[in-house]
């Protein structure tokens, strides 16, 4: 449907469910590919080796000197970068406010709405001088609203879609399209074994997540600046 094959994509969380999606996705439209995780060993594991056409790369995008270096590592082997696809982040609840540990607090702040926000600083850059390029976050329906007993995370993706309408704003009219999802339950081997009794039938699969994503980082989606895009699956 989509075709890649002059283009850089860089995935982060790229041994995840969502992100190794997101990936076969993007390596099937052409793209060359820049594959992005903490434990690069899952990713080699799904994608194989290196090549002139895929980078594997650990990095920790909750610290700025390891986003610096993995976007300069990135640049250095492929000579551009086109596209992110920013699908880090997780989920932690259960808790009303006065029982969340600031533990909690913290690390959903941090692998959700941090991450977003330093990645974006290393590779808007190089996307203004090339005056060219599309962003993709991943943020969430809990970000729409607050919710009994997840109000770090809740708060988090709400960050994350506040941030990417501020990107929008801030770069739209110099040539960098930035977007974002909102995945509902999507249906993942953890998910399932968290939530049993839940109807699968109705999560969304994160290949119809990744095929989203495609679409807005293509020129399909030349005019769609800032939009936070439902994707709940029938959930």
């Amino acid at each position: 449907m989509f075709d890649f094959s002059e283009q850089v994509v860089l995935v982060t969380g790229a041994g995840g469910n969502l992100g190794s999606a997101v990936a076969n996705a993007f390596r099937a439209a052409g793209a060359r590919l820049a594959l992005i995780d903490r434990q690069p060993d899952n990713v080699h594991a799904i994608f194989g080796d290196d090549s002139p056409d895929r980078l594997i790369l650990s990095a920790d995008l909750t610290n700025t000197d390891s986003v610096h270096q993995m976007v300069e590592q990135v640049l250095a082997h492929f000579g551009q970068l086109d596209v992110v696809a920013n699908t880090v982040g997780g989920y932690r609840a259960g808790t009303p406010v006065h029982e969340t540990p600031l533990e909690t607090w913290d690390f959903m702040l941090n692998l959700n709405a941090k991450t977003a926000f330093l990645l974006a600083q290393h590779v808007i850059p190089p996307m203004l001088e090339r005056g060219h390029g599309k962003i993709i976050n991943v943020a969430a329906r809990a970000g729409l609203s607050g919710g009994a007993n997840m109000s770090a995370y809740s708060i988090a993706k709400s960050a994350v879609i506040r941030l990417t309408e501020s990107l929008s704003a801030e770069y739209k009219t110099k040539g960098i399209n930035i977007n974002c999802i909102l995945p509902g339950t999507i249906d993942t081997p953890q998910n399932r074994a968290e939530m049993p009794t839940g109807k699968v039938d109705r999560w969304v699969q994160p290949e119809a997540l990744a095929d989203v994503i495609l679409f807005l980082a293509s020129d399909a989606a030349r005019a769609v600046h800032g939009a936070a895009v439902p994707v709940y699956g029938l959930s």
